[in-house]
C-alpha cells in the first residue's frame, strides 16, 4: 500500500496547498481508494501516476465544501472519459443528495455503476484482504475518520516441508500460500498450516477527517503504522482550533502518542501557513511525538 498526498490545505486552497485529498493505493491489486475530493482534485490526480479507472471507492469524512467541492467534477470526468468500472462512494448522511443535486441541476450524469452508501460508525466495508472501520469525531458538523486493517497474511511456504512430504509443483502450491487445504491429483489431502510460516501482521492506516481532540481518534488510531490528522493551527492557538473543530500542531501528536502510533503524518494546514513556518509547525510535534512528518501535496508514502 502507499499513499499519496493530492491536497493537504484547509479550507481555501493556497499557492503552494491544494485543499483536501488522499489516495490509498494497494500495490497487489492495483485499485485506489480515495478519501476526501476537495476542489481541483482531479487535476492533482492527473498530475500523478493514479488512473481514475482503477478508482474504487472514494471515502468522504464530512460534508464540507473543502473535502467535496471536487466529487461532481470527478465523477462526471470519470463518466466522459467512458470509464465504466463501477465506484463506491462512503460519507456523512446528506452525502447522496449532494451528489444527486450537483447532477441533476447541472444536467449532468454518469454512464458506469455508481453506489453511494452513507455510514454509520462500525464496519463499513470488508472483503478477503480488507477491512474499513467509520468511527464519528468531533467537528461541527457530522464528520468520520476512518480505520483501514489490512487481514494479517499467511506466512512463506516453508520448503523444508514441502520437501520433506515430497510435495511437487504445481497450482495446489498458490492455494496453500493462501492458507487453503488442498488435495494432491494422488489424492492426499494437505493441510495448509503444516507448510506455512508464522502469519504476518497486516497493515493499519487510519485516516481522520477534521476533529478536535476525542476519543475516538484514538480507538481509530490504536496501533495503527500510520496516522492521518490533521493539524489545522499551531500549539498556541488551541481554543480558536478547537472551537471550530480543529486540532492544533501539538493535539495531533499527542493523539499519536496515546494511541501508540508508529508513524504520524499531519496534514490539513491552515492557509495562513507558508512554506518557512512549517519547520517551526514540525518541531511542536516532534516535540511531543517524534516520529512525524508533515505532509505536501504529491508526496508518496510506502505504507
Amino acid at each position: 500500500m502507499y499513499l499519496t498526498f493530492l491536497g493537504t490545505c484547509a479550507g481555501t486552497p493556497s499557492l503552494q496547498r491544494n485543499v483536501t485529498s488522499i489516495a490509498l493505493t494497494f500495490s497487489t491489486k492495483g485499485e485506489t481508494w480515495l478519501f476526501d475530493c476537495g476542489e481541483a482534485t482531479q487535476h492533482q490526480f492527473m498530475r500523478t501516476p493514479l488512473k481514475p479507472g482503477r478508482l474504487e471507492k472514494i471515502f468522504i469524512t464530512h460534508l464540507h465544501g473543502d473535502h467535496i467541492f471536487g466529487l461532481p467534477g470527478m465523477l462526471t470526468s470519470r463518466s466522459m472519459s467512458s470509464i465504466v468500472t463501477p465506484l463506491t462512494l462512503y460519507g456523512p448522511k446528506g452525502l447522496k443528495t449532494f451528489i444527486e443535486t450537483a447532477l441533476s441541476i447541472s444536467g449532468s450524469w454518469v454512464d458506469f455503476p455508481l453506489d453511494i452508501i452513507e455510514v454509520e460508525p462500525g464496519v463499513i466495508y470488508e472483503d478477503e484482504q480488507y477491512r474499513v472501520i467509520a468511527q464519528s469525531l468531533n467537528h461541527v458538523i457530522p464528520c468520520y475518520g476512518y480505520r483501514v486493517e489490512q487481514h494479517d497474511l499467511p506466512g512463506k511456504l516453508d520448503e523444508q516441508f514441502l520437501k520433506a512430504d515430497n510435495i511437487p509443483a504445481g497450482a495446489w502450491l498458490q492455494q496453500l500460500k493462501k492458507g487453503k487445504n488442498v488435495q494432491l491429483p494422488d489424492g492426499r489431502e494437505l493441510v495448509a498450516q503444516r507448510y506455512l510460516g508464522p502469519s504476518q501482521k497486516g497493515k493499519v492506516v487510519t485516516i481522520l477527517g477534521d476533529t478536535a481532540p476525542c476519543d475516538n481518534a484514538i480507538l481509530l488510531a490504536k496501533g495503527a503504522d500510520i496516522l492521518v490528522h490533521e493539524a489545522t493551527l499551531e500549539a498556541a492557538m488551541a481554543e480558536k482550533a478547537n472551537g471550530r473543530g480543529h486540532s492544533t500542531t501539538a493535539q495531533a501528536a499527542l493523539i499519536a502518542q496515546q494511541a501508540e502510533v508508529s508513524q504520524l503524518i499531519a496534514t490539513h494546514f491552515s492557509s495562513r501557513y507558508r512554506q518557512h513556518d512549517m519547520p517551526r509547525l514540525l518541531a511542536e510535534c516532534r516535540g511531543i511525538f517524534t516520529n512525524t512528518i508533515f505532509a505536501s501535496d504529491f508526496m508518496v508514502i510506502d505504507v
